[in-house]
């Protein structure tokens, strides 16, 4: 039984979830830096470029589900280590590509395929049967990885990019994903948990959290698919895809067009991921203490009027303070939305629900990502591509206010 004061194993494999999704969604998330370079240099309209990121997106949401699946059925460090290797091929193959098939199948295809295998919901089964009494801390950590990603990597790329190309950049993250991703997933990944998890006598939230871990054996895919909860998730999983990406793909295109400097541009989206680092931290302890689902509508709130924000700043300061105040919020609905899962359906389901709920997140980004170059071509504006994933964001916070409570929804199978 795992005592106060006594360091849990289960936080050394949050830290390597943290770490491999840093690396994973900093590459997904930061596409923004290499858009032009790569439309530029291999000679593809704007619309093109974003169509092939539309269609990785596609990918990423569809390898999630297989993800989930191959978890329970394989284990997380297998799928880890298929995903590294899926991930290495598709660079090289991105690097040598010249036309847009070529770079289709290897950037838009198997690299998305890859990343999915190495994401948070190869992760959350892991996580979510380590932890109980602080599983909503433990999820927000790995949203933590996330949110480094946007603020390490989209600067350090848009760097990279400017002294090195696009096609060094590349390869360089695949030799270091390779030398971070292997030891960790030999090392540090490990399925089975402590039967008492992170539990300890006198905690006042253990027992009800354990008696809601599982709330029928006989619970189905089918059961949870026709079930309200699941498809309120899934809507606020849609709009959060569709901001996320389009913020990746065409935020930093878009604050150029608008006469910033390309780095101070992507030092601007680095910023949300960087504030989103620290609020993780308090957001994740809250979680676990309040209500989840006002917490989740207050975030998708907040972040739907900096999108408002970001089309409206006219100068440094007022970038950078949209930036700050939208990173506060910018991480924790994925949290959520599977500690929101856990509570509902149980950890037995929860990848594979998760898997399926990140698929609407990436159709989500896969429109959001053509619409952001088809529209600014056809129109000359980025009011119709960030203005829609405003409107969207408020929708999905009404919505999340009318997600069950822990332990208040009672799903029966529909066989009973």
């Amino acid at each position: 039984m795992t005592r106060p004061g006594r360091w849990y194993f289960g936080w050394n494999i949050v830290a390597a979830a943290s770490t491999l999704t840093l690396l994973t969604t900093g590459l997904r998330m930061s596409i923004g830096p290499f858009f032009l370079p790569i439309a530029q240099d291999l000679g593809f309209s704007r619309s093109l470029l974003a169509s092939i990121v539309a269609v990785g997106m596609l990918c990423y949401g569809i390898g999630m589900p297989i993800a989930g699946q191959l978890v329970g059925s394989r284990g997380t460090r297998s799928v880890v280590l298929l995903g590294l290797v899926l991930i290495l091929l598709a660079l090289v193959g991105s690097v040598m590509a010249t036309g847009p098939i070529s770079f289709l199948i290897s950037f838009g295809i198997v690299l998305s395929l890859g990343l999915a295998f190495i994401s948070p919901v190869a992760f959350t089964p892991m996580i979510a049967r380590w932890f109980t009494r602080q599983r909503g801390a433990a999820l927000f950590f790995l949203s933590t990885g996330a949110m480094a990603g946007i603020a390490l990597m989209t600067p350090a790329m848009g760097y990279m990019i400017q002294e090195w190309g696009w096609r060094a950049t590349l390869l360089g993250y695949g030799g270091v994903l390779a030398v971070v991703t292997v030891p960790l997933a030999v090392g540090v990944l490990r399925e089975n948990a402590p039967a008492e998890t992170d539990t300890f006598p006198g905690s006042r939230s253990v027992a009800a959290v354990a008696a809601n871990a599982s709330p029928s054996p006989r619970l189905c895919m089918a059961d949870a698919l026709h079930s309200l909860p699941f498809w309120q998730v899934a809507l606020g999983m849609f709009a959060c895809g569709y901001s996320m990406n389009l913020l990746g793909t065409h935020g930093v295109p878009m604050l150029v067009d608008h006469g910033y400097p390309s780095m101070e541009a992507a030092s601007g989206i680095g910023l949300i991921g960087f504030a989103a680092i620290f609020s993780t931290i308090v957001l994740g302890r809250l979680s676990d203490r309040l209500p989840r689902r006002n917490i989740l509508a207050a975030i998708y709130f907040i972040r739907g009027l900096g999108f408002f924000g970001l089309l409206m700043v006219l100068t440094p300061f007022q970038l950078y303070t949209v930036a700050l105040i939208g990173g506060i919020v910018w991480a924790g609905s994925i949290a959520l939305s599977s500690a929101i899962l856990a509570d509902v359906y149980g950890v037995r389901l929860v990848g594979v629900l998760y898997g399926w709920s990140y698929l609407g997140h990436q159709l989500g980004g896969m429109i959001s990502s053509w619409l952001g170059g088809w529209a600014y071509e056809q129109f000359g504006t980025h009011w119709i591509a960030f203005g829609s994933a405003a409107v969207l964001l408020l929708v999905a916070s009404g919505v999340s206010l009318r997600l069950p409570r822990a332990g208040a929804y009672v799903l029966r199978p529909r066989s009973a």
